[in-house]
């Protein structure tokens, strides 16, 4: 039986020939408050229910490289601002320059007869992306091409889409009872959505920084790397994996176009101390986690005493040791002409307190 009145088909109808499906939000009226929601709205409104933070943003696109075949993926993050600006990079299947701007379109996937189900839910759906763009419109695939990797990039404002305040503690990661890395402690931030899909993933190699610690990654393994397959003597950079073009550039000027062109931002200066070896590759984000430092002493007698007694520090604590020590930076600053290019990073371990500046000289 239909419930819909003449009078309320006869609206839609209006609304329908006037603005056309896409802006419909009822399908059907059954009387008394009581619809039924037009399919563009019901995605539109789970879009926005999947996606409720930047953190969530990181976690779908690395489920995205993840299904993408990807061995490695490169995370690059900076915040100016309000403004955060994340790039992830992978060596995947990549994307056909057909469908840059189609994929993040509601329910397409290149999974037709495959969905993954873990610890965040089901992907698969071809919703993933599309609910990062109904949440922060800013993001695109800066370079693909199939069988070449993929780089993402996303740009967002932090008043709009917000994002944990805390984004420099590292979290805790023990070992599980059957060996396994997993996250115990920490604020639910970049880093720790990061390091619990490593711990999850420990065939994929992950690497997070700054978009100048990133390239400096990349250019560093790219080259190790070739120096044994000659794998980038190309003449168009473009036929290279995403992440390996950095590595083919002939000079500092030549390196910031191509680091722009994949999604990451680096000053020219950056750009010399890549070329002339000064940028270190990052450790694999596992390597710097607490597991790591288990695994060398699971050998050793236990010290029941030292491992009841980790080191914790309350987080009200944290942050006015991070005002210290910001302010006794100033001076440093004042002095030798540099600047935080963000806030100092602390990890807690158990026998120590780690802290990292990260710094450009002034022109």
């Amino acid at each position: 039986m239909d419930d819909m009145s003449e009078e309320n088909r006869a609206l839609l109808d209006l609304v329908t020939s006037v603005s056309g499906t896409s802006y419909r939000k009822v399908e059907e009226a059954f009387g008394d408050g009581f619809v039924r929601l037009h399919t563009s709205e019901a995605e539109r409104r789970q879009a926005k229910h999947d996606i409720r933070s930047v953190e969530d943003v990181v976690i779908e696109l690395l489920r995205n490289s993840r299904d993408a075949g990807a061995s490695r993926i490169f995370i690059a993050s900076s915040r100016s601002g309000d403004i955060r600006s994340i790039a992830v990079i992978d060596d995947g299947i990549g994307v056909p320059l057909s469908m840059h701007q189609r994929i993040f379109e509601p329910r397409v996937t290149s999974k037709l007869d495959s969905m993954v189900i873990d610890s965040w839910g089901v992907h698969g759906r071809g919703m993933a992306l599309y609910s990062i763009k109904a949440n922060a419109p800013d993001v695109r695939v800066a370079a693909s091409a199939t069988g070449l990797g993929s780089a993402i990039v996303f740009s967002n404002n932090c008043q709009t889409l917000p994002e944990r305040s805390d984004q420099s503690t590292w979290p805790i990661v023990d070992l599980s009872e059957q060996g396994s890395p997993v996250v115990t402690r920490g604020p639910h931030n970049i880093l720790r959505s990061v390091v619990e899909f490593a711990c999850q993933h420990p065939e994929i190699q992950v690497y997070i920084g700054s978009h100048a610690e990133v390239a400096a990654t990349m250019f560093v393994l790219a080259v190790s790397g070739a120096e044994s397959s000659g794998v980038l003597l190309v003449d168009d950079v473009e036929g290279l994996n995403v992440w390996q073009r950095l590595a083919a550039s002939m000079d500092a000027a030549e390196l910031v176009v191509v680091a722009s062109s994949i999604g990451l931002e680096i000053s020219e200066r950056t750009a010399h101390r890549v070329l002339s070896g000064e940028g270190k590759a990052l450790p694999p984000i596992l390597e710097i986690c607490n597991a790591i430092e288990q695994d060398t002493t699971v050998d050793q007698p236990p010290d029941i005493y030292k491992n009841r007694k980790g080191l914790k520090i309350h987080s009200d604590d944290l942050i006015e040791f991070r005002r210290g020590i910001t302010a006794a930076f100033d001076g440093l600053a004042e002095r030798y002409f540099i600047y935080m290019k963000e806030e100092p990073r602390i990890r807690v371990t158990r026998d120590a307190i780690h802290v990292r500046f990260e710094i450009d000289k002034e022109d």
